[in-house]
């Protein structure tokens, strides 16, 4: 990496936890400067304005989740435990694998009605990971671990949602217990498609 690129990588690392933590509204070039203590000259050199920075910081997010989601799957040698493993990856809402909570529900809950471009990275990334769960479940059916008549594209949907839901109970309660419950009915449903 030049130089340059280099200032922009460590901008976006930097900004990334604040916006995901305070939100893109709530986050000034104020609170991005202090993280980095670069000049407000520097900061307009690398990134337009601050719409730019946060679609950056967006995707910077995103790709942390979903990197540490695939080393988690990873762990999973078979389609039931690849699941599981994915569960188990979003069951601590309190202490999440990206600071400031899950991307997708934080930046698409605020995006929703204010903006189309990180809305719509957003729904991708939501597409992205419906079709991941899907496939390990088709994976799952053709290794004749799963009944054959299982519905892996509606599941997903489902479990989705589930964790996502989960997610923004538990954040709002301070604690697991909401998760929890979910993390045990989602495994129940799996367990119960095993032949």
């Amino acid at each position: 990496m030049t130089k340059g690129e280099e200032t922009r990588q460590f901008i976006i690392e930097k900004a990334a936890p604040i916006f995901n933590t305070k939100g893109i509204a709530a986050t000034s070039m104020s609170d991005i400067m202090e993280a980095t203590k670069l000049s407000k000259g520097s900061m307009y050199v690398h990134f337009e304005n601050k719409d730019v920075l946060a679609c950056a910081a967006v995707d910077h997010n995103m790709k942390i989740l979903s990197s540490k989601l695939e080393t988690q799957l990873r762990l999973g040698k078979s389609a039931k435990e690849q699941l599981f493993a994915y569960i188990d990856f979003f069951s601590n809402p309190i202490n999440p694998p990206v600071i400031g909570g899950c991307p997708l529900l934080n930046f698409g809950t605020e995006a929703d009605d204010t903006n189309p471009v990180v809305k719509e990275k957003v729904n991708n990334a939501i597409k992205r990971g419906q079709q991941l769960l899907s496939a390990i479940i088709e994976k799952g059916i053709t290794d004749k671990e799963f009944n054959p008549n299982w519905n892996g594209a509606e599941f997903a949907t489902v479990l989705f949602a589930m964790l996502e839901g989960g997610h923004l109970m538990s954040r709002m309660s301070g604690n697991n217990d909401n998760m929890k419950t979910i993390e045990e009915t989602l495994k129940k449903m799996i367990s119960e498609k095993l032949i």
